[in-house]
């Protein structure tokens, strides 16, 4: 019977433990996105994790929705990540990059004034975005017309490429959290017509072909895909989650990759649908949870065959020994909300380890 600290094979890595570090974005990069020896220490501080899944990376300029979220489309990123892949490493630990577009979450202040882009004119509404002149309302998108889809899928293609210099054990494509690729997922924010609109397998073309191009880079064994069917993040909404949580992921099979990562729930609680069950019975590889897990209950998941594996978010944010603590049954750390997102080292790499709690 297998349990948090059972090793598994995710695609062409073993994994010491089951106890994965969510994607989180964090906001420590410089003003040209070049991740900084901040984030290097930050990382290789959580090298403990069976896998890390770095922060949510700009595959390709112009679309950032953060102000200072990193990037890996120049060679300074490039750099500055290689300065953190080393660290983690260094420290016997495994990272993959997540490769992302905002889509309509980005803003024209964060973006030398260019409008989003987004399967269709819809904004989100509801939410703010944070810019250098504060706190704006999100503008209404551009809608991408079908020849512009050809770039996007250059676009990540490259940054694959790009986070293969870096020095990344793999990567991860960003099909969540209602950002370029899952804003074509849903019906709720894709009301486009032609070949990337109206039906399911029109609406999944673009994540499909981004995937295929990743895979070309790095080979399937080293890419995984996130998906978040329910969650309302971002304006999302879906007439059918289940339906295309099963047709996703039973033609994701296809491609032998290294995991599919699953958001189970609803930040908000508007969608309530279970999405893991037919998950687990439609795709073959590895499926990770994640949103709300605690040890125990990924425990029973694991043992019960429900999923393979679990991505902790918050709770790695503020125990980098995550491991250790699970392990020795530990009190954790309280994450501290404020600094999620502020510069600096505070409530970023000052939270103790269990050896100096």
């Amino acid at each position: 019977m297998s349990d948090l600290f059972t090793p598994l094979t995710v695609g062409a890595l073993t994994l010491p433990n089951r106890i994965l570090m969510a994607p989180l974005t964090r906001c420590r990069a410089d003003a040209d996105h070049v991740p900084t020896p901040l984030m290097a220490e930050y990382y290789a501080q959580r090298a403990s994790a069976g896998l890390i899944i770095a922060e949510a990376t700009m595959a390709m300029e112009g679309n950032s929705s953060f102000w200072m979220e990193p990037g890996i489309y120049s060679d300074a990123q490039v750099k500055g990540w290689k300065v953190v892949t080393d660290a983690v490493h260094a420290k016997g630990g495994r990272i993959f990059l997540q490769l992302w577009h905002g889509g309509r979450a980005c803003h024209p202040l964060l973006n030398g004034g260019a409008q989003p882009v987004a399967p269709s004119a819809l904004p989100i509404v509801g939410d703010e975005v944070h810019t250098p002149e504060g706190k704006k309302p999100y503008v209404t998108p551009r809608e991408l017309r079908d020849d512009e889809i050809p770039g996007i899928i250059a676009g990540f293609k490259k940054a694959a490429e790009n986070a293969k210099a870096a020095g990344f054990d793999g990567v991860e494509i960003h099909g969540a959290n209602g950002y370029l690729l899952d804003e074509f997922l849903r019906d709720g924010a894709n009301k486009r017509t032609g070949s990337y609109g109206g039906p399911v397998e029109n609406r999944a073309r673009l994540l499909l072909e981004v995937t295929t191009a990743v895979c070309e880079v790095w080979g399937s064994d080293r890419v995984g895909v996130r998906i978040s069917p329910v969650n309302s993040y971002n304006s999302m909404i879906d007439s059918d989650p289940v339906g295309l949580t099963t047709w996703l992921a039973t033609k994701l099979n296809d491609f032998n990759l290294a995991y599919l990562h699953m958001m189970r729930s609803d930040f908000f609680q508007q969608q309530k649908d279970d999405v893991m069950t037919p998950a687990r019975a439609a795709f073959k590889g590895v499926i990770i949870g994640n949103m709300g897990y605690k040890a125990d209950e990924a425990t029973q998941a694991i043992a019960e065959g429900k999923l393979d594996a679990v991505a902790f978010g918050t709770s790695f944010l503020a125990n980098p020994d995550l491991p250790a603590r699970i392990a020795a049954k530990a009190a954790l750390n309280s994450a501290r909300p404020s600094t999620f997102y502020s510069p600096g080292p505070e409530g970023y790499t000052d939270y103790p380890a269990l050896t100096a709690a």
